[in-house]
């Protein structure tokens, strides 16, 4: 892991290009790094290697900011501090500027803190960033961010774009950047400058850098600190953000300036939209129609406000392509309505270890209508499906229920349920009296349902928009059509009319139908 991050920091720095996204290169950094805290505790955590080749020296060091995880830590670091203010983590490349006799003399890269590199020609293609400055100003080390101007980025929503991906390529590129049009910049540090904050926003507005004082904002509580990046989280802005910054207003003179040694100023980043996960476990589940999907168990994440342990990532066949195995590390997040997906595969342990594919049985559209030990989970599955609202609207039957009932009492077959006793019910662990009246009650009613919704249960292959027009009310009339009969039906074209035909005269299927048929089941009568 670590000679990939190695690859992507060299890219990175060196040469202006992201490999891969943020936040996949910060999920396996922060994983890199709790591994090393892990098996080696007695060594600082691997910083990024941050060497871009870079030999200007920044007149005063970037000294970075110390990221602190939740508002314990915040509170813990703002005791005893007073005039704070709280800025926007603008998500961008960190730069210095130095103006001399009212002109920009350099505009440097971060670099390692200490040397840059020298980024002077590009800036004169920004046009946000002032060549020509006076007053206080004229002769002035500045540190910021240079960013990708958005209109109305909501971070929560949209997420981090690449942003800072884009302005290293377009800073370090050799070649003209169109992308440099739409670059902003954001001054978040005037070593050495007024001490009063309101003082140094006003200069630095009046100047030519407007968002500073729009987006410093002073506070008291950690509880205005927490209500302002909720806000900035949700708010739409102008730039991409990744959290905030809390900073007092006095700062040391810029001489005592290091990396990694400013106290005076921190960073809460925002809940991350993706988290990296380990995968511990890989699993098959199979449907009622006996499509097998591949779920993975992993280290448990938590991502917004939903904690993650599973997330099943479809087909048999995407599993593949992704070549996911046992111990690799997934980029995770939350697609609609809070459901877990993987996007992409981070890293891959080099022993690949995968479990065998569930081929010891064939299942299909048709199997698993009469139990088998071997085809359990699809036999649930049916049942979970028959009972649902849309089919034969079993009430208060759930997975467990079916899987409850299976256990104790031996179901012969998909259908077997309808002659299920209270008494039988009443002696199944877990199940109440008053539970057992309610089930037996709800299996009694099913029998009511129209023809068309046992059909539905069945799982006949006939789409739900050609149910409403189907003129048969009786098994027999579906027995009777060829695949020419079937053709007449609108949607029904050659392939789908055979797999009918198959389906209605499968030995099975008339078993169950048989079934039906002694319990009076209307339609099914008369076979």
């Amino acid at each position: 892991m670590n000679e990939k991050l190695s690859q992507w920091d060299q890219s990175y720095y060196q040469q202006g290009v992201s490999e891969v996204s943020d936040a996949t290169y910060d999920g396996l950094r922060r994983q890199y790094n709790e591994w090393q805290r892990c098996f080696h505790p007695s060594e600082k955590p691997q910083p990024p290697q941050l060497a871009t080749q870079g030999k200007a020296l920044h007149p005063v060091a970037h000294t970075g900011l110390k990221k602190l995880p939740d508002s314990a830590a915040v509170a813990q670091w703002a005791k005893g501090k007073t005039d704070l203010w709280v800025q926007p983590k603008v998500d961008g490349v960190a730069v210095t500027l130095v103006y001399q006799q009212g002109r920009l003399a350099k505009l440097l890269s971060r670099g390692d803190g200490e040397k840059g590199q020298d980024w002077t020609e590009k800036a004169k293609m920004i046009p946000a960033i002032p060549v020509t400055l006076s007053g206080p100003l004229a002769n002035s080390v500045l540190q910021g961010e240079v960013f990708w101007k958005r209109d109305n980025h909501i971070q929560k929503t949209m997420g981090g774009i690449n942003a800072r991906g884009k302005v290293a390529g377009a800073m370090m590129s050799q070649s003209d950047s169109a992308l440099l049009n739409e670059l902003g910049i954001f001054i978040w540090a005037w070593p050495d400058g007024p001490a009063d904050m309101n003082l140094k926003l006003d200069t630095l507005a009046q100047a030519g850098f407007p968002l500073t004082k729009i987006w410093s904002t002073p506070v008291s509580s950690v509880e205005t600190i927490a209500m302002l990046r909720e806000s900035l989280f949700t708010t739409p802005l102008p730039f991409v953000t990744d959290g905030i910054v809390v900073r007092e207003a006095i700062e040391p003179a810029g001489q005592y300036w290091l990396p990694g040694k400013a106290t005076w100023v921190m960073a809460w980043k925002f809940p991350p939209a993706q988290q990296i996960a380990e995968v511990k476990g890989i699993q098959f589940t199979v449907g009622r129609t006996g499509k097998v999907a591949v779920v993975l168990r992993l280290n448990p994440l938590q991502i917004d406000d939903k904690q993650v342990k599973r997330v099943n990532i479809g087909s048999v066949k995407r599993w593949q392509a992704l070549d996911i195995a046992l111990g690799d590390q997934v980029m995770v997040s939350l697609a609609g309505q809070g459901i877990p997906r993987v996007d992409e595969v981070v890293w891959r342990v080099s022993q690949r270890n995968k479990p065998p594919l569930p081929t010891d049985k064939m299942v299909t559209p048709l199997s698993c209508l009469f139990f088998e030990v071997w085809c359990r989970e699809q036999f649930i599955a049916r049942l979970a499906w028959i009972s649902s609202p849309e089919v034969l609207n079993i009430n208060g039957v759930s997975v467990r229920t079916w899987q409850q009932i299976q256990q104790n009492l031996n179901l012969r077959h998909i259908f077997s349920w309808v002659t299920v006793s209270q008494e039988e019910l009443l002696k199944i662990s877990g199940i109440s009296s008053a539970r057992a009246a309610h089930l037996w009650q709800q299996f009694s009613q099913v029998r009511q349902q129209p023809f068309k919704q046992w059909l539905i249960a069945f799982g006949l292959p006939l789409p739900r928009a050609v149910f409403t027009t189907l003129p048969d009310s009786q098994w027999s009339q579906l027995v009777a059509r060829d695949e020419l009969s079937w053709q007449k039906l609108p949607g029904i074209g050659a392939g789908r009319a055979k797999k009918l035909v198959e389906f209605v005269n499968h030995p099975q299927i008339s078993a169950l139908v048989v079934f039906l048929a002694e319990q009076g089941i209307l339609g099914f009568t008369g076979q």
